[in-house]
């Protein structure tokens, strides 16, 4: 009998990714397929609800709310810095930079610059954003100690050392 996800479980899958308008914003490709342990944290909780208990060779299309993707977005994470912060740096919209803030580290996006401030995001890019997955479960094993400790799976689709 095939297993099915569950917690601690290697996973291989291939999915597509798509907006409420149909546009495809990320997938994996045959030579690159997605691995994680699945329970780690590794998928957004919408998607990690949808695939609970599926086999190797499932398909399926997932609706997912952004509550349950990347979060709602948060006025509160958008702020307007002095330019001179930057020093000589080149600050263009549509940049990243890792911020320091009171909550440790964030990745924040640039989205607007003048000559006297620059407006960042610390918005996830896909927060407020409901996502359609499609997904095909490749395959569905025990991870190994070694995964299990590095937190990751090994070989295709997963990190080779």
């Amino acid at each position: 009998m095939s297993q099915t996800i569950s917690q601690d479980k290697a996973v291989t899958i291939h999915y597509v990714v798509k907006n409420s308008d149909g546009v495809t914003l990320d997938q994996s490709s045959e030579e690159r397929p997605l691995a994680f342990i699945f329970g780690r944290g590794m998928l957004i909780p919408g998607l990690e609800n949808a695939l609970t208990g599926k086999a190797a060779g499932d398909e399926l299309s997932a609706e997912i709310p952004a509550a349950d993707a990347y979060g709602e977005r948060h006025d509160g994470l958008i702020q307007t810095v002095p330019r001179n912060l930057f020093g000589e740096q080149e600050v263009n919209p549509g940049m990243q930079f890792r911020a320091t803030t009171d909550n440790g580290e964030q990745s924040v996006m640039v989205v607007e610059v003048s000559d006297e401030t620059v407006t960042v995001d610390g918005n996830h890019p896909l927060a407020g954003v409901d996502l359609t997955f499609d997904v095909s479960v490749v395959e569905v094993r025990d991870a190994t100690e070694e995964e299990l400790a590095h937190g990751h799976v090994h070989g295709p689709g997963g990190v080779d050392h």
